[in-house]
């Protein structure tokens, strides 16, 4: 069986895709990705096909530091760019469909992909990093908070959202003409969906986050999709002569979300008196810190005291599986929610909002995470159950299902 992942969106979004593709082509699947050029490397590296998406959503939705002038154009303007780069990766996801598919995994935010299964008649299923449903349980990642407005107010929230326009309706709706398929709008092809209990599986470990009681029987909290291990990655001498050097540092990075000053971190991590590891620089910053690339966070965090990082999906559940304890600080969309996954399960302080950082506030949060004995025990507690999670089989038994024609 020939499966396509589509992956648009930053690294966070591609890498667990990469991971999951690695494992299924261990059990005789054929898979490609469809990604940014940008994760190409990425998805070659895990043994999948790569198949290319324009655009470069990471240079899009990057935050400038706190504090820094973010003018860029206003709301107008970015929902214009954010629609651009959809509609080109709506073109890109039917190009490579057309290079061949059996089954379509599509993530969050390209149900464009759906209308161009259907024009294929191939079946379609979601691939989820974000618990995007409407719920109970927690408040829409579009509002960029995890306060919770109660059950009742989570879920009509919830509803309406889904509902409300997206810079992703345009492409599908480009799409299905072009197609020659039948109007019907993002909406209405994802009401149909729900009703229908469609599968969508979600990357997501329900230690983490519980299943809630009020999805449909279709929605399957598979576990996380760890990222694919490269096999010949070496450490870079200098950081592994930094880590032996001392007692365990603290990790400082924030993906794809936001541009920090490391004045900012060294002066936060100095005040905690704590030794750093800081993503985004490179070279020593001093005797007590060094700047890194891109490290893989399976071999990095386990060697931390403690990790600070911007609460993307992915990270957190790096962070979780490396059992130590996180300081999250939150942009946009489902990282508020992440973050308060960390404090509510105990394996670290509140979330420290990125427009509140500051070296004091971030000296705070850094001296409470090393400091708090309980942080420890509740985040090794939670990679020991993670541990015991493997977020292929569930994918595995909806792929069977549509092999045995058993799908719905």
């Amino acid at each position: 069986m020939r499966v396509l992942m589509v992956a648009p969106g930053t690294r966070g979004d591609v890498a667990p895709m990469a991971g999951l593709g690695s494992r299924l082509q261990e059990l005789g699947y054929e898979v490609a990705i469809a990604a940014n050029p940008a994760y190409a490397p990425v998805v070659v590296d895990s043994g999948c096909e790569f198949r290319p998406l324009p655009g470069d959503l990471a240079r899009l939705i990057r935050r400038p530091a706190p504090g820094a002038d973010g003018s860029s154009g206003g709301v107008a303007a970015f929902w214009r760019q954010l629609s651009e780069y959809m509609d080109q990766a709506a073109t890109g996801t039917l190009a490579a469909v057309e290079a061949g598919a059996d089954v379509i995994l599509a993530n969050s935010v390209a149900p464009y992909a759906y209308d161009v299964a259907e024009a294929f008649g191939i079946p379609a299923i979601g691939a989820h990093l974000q618990p995007v449903e409407p719920s109970s349980a927690y408040p829409p990642v579009i509002m960029n908070s995890a306060r919770s407005l109660g059950p009742w107010g989570n879920r009509v929230i919830g509803e309406r959202a889904a509902a409300g326009p997206a810079p992703y309706d345009g492409p599908s709706r480009r799409l299905r003409k072009t197609l020659g398929l039948g109007k019907e709008s993002r909406v209405a092809g994802e009401r149909r969906r729900r009703k229908a209990h469609a599968t969508i599986l979600h990357g997501i470990s329900p230690t983490v986050l519980p299943r809630p009681a009020d999805w449909h029987p279709g929605l399957v909290m598979a576990g996380y999709w760890w990222p694919a291990a490269n096999q010949g990655w070496l450490p870079p001498a200098d950081l592994v002569d930094f880590l032996g050097d001392g007692p365990a540092p603290v990790f400082v990075g924030f993906g794809s979300s936001s541009d920090v000053d490391p004045g900012i971190i060294l002066e936060g991590a100095r005040r905690a008196g704590v030794r750093a590891v800081v993503q985004g620089v490179t070279g020593a910053l001093g005797d007590d810190a060094i700047g890194i690339g891109d490290v893989p966070h399976k071999w990095l965090f386990p060697r931390m005291a403690a990790v600070v990082h911007h609460a993307g999906a992915g990270t957190t559940a790096a962070g979780f599986r490396a059992g130590v304890p996180a300081v999250a600080v939150p942009v946009y969309t489902d990282q508020p929610l992440w973050a308060s996954r960390i404090a509510a399960l105990g394996a670290g302080p509140r979330p420290l909002p990125q427009k509140k950082l500051t070296p004091a506030s971030l000296g705070d949060a850094i001296a409470e995470a090393v400091g708090t004995p309980s942080f420890s025990v509740r985040a090794r507690g939670i990679a020991d159950a993670l541990a015991k999670e493997d977020g292929t089989v569930p994918v595995v038994a909806a792929l069977r299902r549509i092999e045995t024609g058993s799908y719905i």
